[in-house]
């Protein structure tokens, strides 16, 4: 039987969120593909939702997260500015400590789980 655990952290900024598990994976496919179209095709989503949830973060933060270049001879792109490389580590040593500092009891958790029916034998 395998069971997964997901920690979902999201920061608010009064009513909304300012920093979540969507905005981190935008970040992270914005760092390994350098374009804000090339990361929103990466995670199944629209340029403007992309665009939209960059928008959000960097209203919501001090600065931006994130810079875009216009097309033309170099191409255009986008990149994560030092805040937006930031964010992305301080998040992912959130998740890191977070899990663990869980592994025990989500391993104690875990075994009180009925087996799936592969495990079970049919």
């Amino acid at each position: 039987m395998s069971a997964r655990v997901r920690f979902r952290v999201r920061l608010y900024r009064g009513d909304d969120i300012a920093i979540g598990p969507g905005k981190i994976a935008l970040l992270q496919a914005i760092a390994e593909t350098g374009s804000l179209s090339a990361a929103a095709r990466e995670l199944g989503m629209s340029y403007r939702r992309a665009w939209q949830l960059v928008d959000a973060m960097n209203q919501a933060l001090r600065g931006p997260a994130v810079e875009s270049a216009t097309g033309g001879a170099q191409g255009g792109g986008s990149r994560l500015t030092p805040l937006g490389e930031q964010v992305l580590a301080h998040y992912q040593a959130i998740e890191a400590a977070a899990a663990e500092a869980a592994a025990g009891p989500i391993a104690a958790l875990a075994a009180l789980l009925a087996p799936d029916d592969a495990d079970a034998g049919g």
